[in-house]
Parts: structure tokens; C-alpha cells; sequence
């Protein structure tokens, strides 16, 4: 397992990348060995990789003085004063998906600034992918003996049929209705924020989500999807904000897309369905 390095000596960009194979790291160790998961008070599954991946993402962000928003924290009840700029980190997205074994779960760890997210890593430790996203745009690699390799630029693509993202974990009555009125070709479905990644590649074009999320959750894929061209909107067709404390870092309904315009066409459509 590697040691944090000064954050002088990384940009945040980079810490956070070095934190999440770090975090990958331990977490591929129990996930070489039988799992055992129990109940949080919300009734979602954790296990120990959660709880140890997330202290060494924050033992590597330590040394950079911004606070640190991380999803088993504020499960235990220690919420930090985050002001304008604050790291969101989810250890380990998918934890259904862990205990399944179907390796689609993430590590995720975002850098929220003034309520947007302006920079974003995801990493699927299982396949080593690695997506990641700033102001100097998005792009992806492939995690290997703990370096990245095959570095390159990812960006949104359409097609003349819109693939959606679907999730193999959650689901609503309303998503087809939604289908047939944007003539979507197919769906592709997969767990975590990798639904997030899908679009910033191009290999999909539209992810509604009609089920809660919290902001640990959608943080980092956004600022990927985002820096890759695409944007994520509440049914209201504004942009997703971020540091909703006094509603318990609870996300909306939302829809993420290729673009804006289709980002704000689709959460019309949703907000007619679910009306």
C-alpha cells in the first residue's frame, strides 16, 4: 500500500488518483476473501473495505487542509465545516455490486467547489479502469501494478439513436415510457458511477436517475461526465448543486446527458412522467 505523498508535491488531481489506487488497493483484499456486509441505519450495505478504503483516501488528503466529506463519516456521524471547497469522497460505490461480485463498483473522489464539482476521479478497482476529469478536460486509463497507463481523452459522442444508461440495481416504471419517447435504441446497464463514465466515452448518450442518491454518489462521475463535454440537471433543468447539508447531502431526481440541451428536454419528459 503506498504512503501519502506532501500534497505540495501533487496537484489535487493527482492526489486524488494516487489516493483512489491506494484505496483500490485494500479494497481488492477483501474482496479476495469472503464478504461480510451489514445493515446501516438507512438500511444500505457496508462492509469493512468501505470503512478502511475511506481512511486511507482521507490519510491521503490530509496534508492539502480541505475538509473531506466521506460517505462512512457522515454514516458515523462526523460532518466537518466544508465551506466553498470541499473533497467528496464515496470508497466504495456499488457495495451491492461488491457483495455480488459482478465488479462493478468504483472508488470515487470529488473536489466541490462553490456547490459544482469541478474535478472528479473514478476507479473500477476490479478492472483497473480509471476515469478522471478537471478543468483540463476528461480522460481515462487503465490502472496497472498500481500506475497508471494508457492514458487518453475522453469526450461525449452521439449517434442517431440515443443509448441510455440503466441501473441493473435500481429501477422505475417510469424509465420505459421515457424510452419510447426519446426512440431509445438500446440500454446499457451497469452499476455505480460508471453510468457517469459511459456517457463521458460516448458509449452512451442519457442516465435518468428516478431514485435517491446522495452527493457521494454522483460527485465525481459528474465532474467526469462534465469535463468530457456532457451535463447533469435536476428536474428543473438546473444544474446539479452540491453541499445540501440541511437536507442530509440528498440529491434530487436527476437526468445526466451528452449535452445540456439534452439534459434539459429529457428532465422535462421526467417531470411530466412521474407527474
Amino acid at each position: 500500500m503506498s504512503d501519502p505523498l506532501p500534497a505540495s508535491s501533487q496537484s489535487l488531481t493527482d492526489l486524488a488518483v494516487t489516493a483512489s489506487i491506494a484505496a483500490a488497493e485494500v479494497i481488492l483484499e477483501v474482496y479476495a476473501r469472503p464478504i461480510h456486509a451489514v445493515k446501516k441505519s438507512d438500511g444500505s450495505p457496508v462492509t469493512e473495505a468501505d470503512a478502511a478504503a475511506e481512511r486511507i483516501i482521507i490519510a491521503h488528503l490530509a496534508g492539502t487542509g480541505v475538509p473531506v466529506l466521506g460517505e462512512e463519516s457522515v454514516a458515523a456521524g462526523i460532518i466537518p465545516e466544508l465551506g466553498d471547497r470541499y473533497f467528496v469522497v464515496d470508497p466504495l460505490d456499488g457495495t451491492k455490486e461488491f457483495i455480488k461480485r459482478n465488479g462493478e463498483f468504483t472508488v470515487n473522489i470529488a473536489l466541490v467547489e462553490d456547490g459544482k464539482p469541478t474535478m472528479g476521479v473514478v476507479l473500477a478497482p476490479v478492472t483497473g479502469e480509471i476515469f478522471v476529469g478537471d478543468a483540463n478536460g476528461a480522460w481515462a486509463g487503465k490502472i496497472v501494478d498500481g500506475v497508471v497507463t494508457g492514458r487518453a481523452p475522453i469526450s461525449i459522442g452521439f449517434m442517431p439513436r440515443l443509448r441510455i444508461v440503466a441501473s441493473r440495481s435500481h429501477g422505475h416504471a417510469a424509465l420505459e415510457q421515457l424510452c419510447e419517447s426519446f426512440d431509445v435504441e438500446s440500454d446499457v446497464s451497469v452499476g455505480s458511477s460508471l453510468k457517469f463514465c459511459l456517457l463521458a466515452r460516448g458509449d452512451a448518450q442519457l442516465y435518468p436517475r428516478f431514485t435517491p442518491t446522495c452527493e457521494w454518489d454522483t460527485a465525481a462521475g459528474q465532474a467526469v461526465l462534465e469535463a468530457a463535454g456532457g451535463a447533469v440537471v435536476t428536474l428543473d433543468g438546473a444544474p446539479m448543486r452540491y453541499g445540501k447539508h440541511a437536507l442530509g447531502f440528498l440529491n434530487p431526481y436527476f437526468v445526466a446527458a451528452a449535452s445540456l440541451e439534452l439534459a434539459q428536454r429529457a428532465a422535462d419528459k421526467m417531470r411530466t412522467l412521474l407527474a
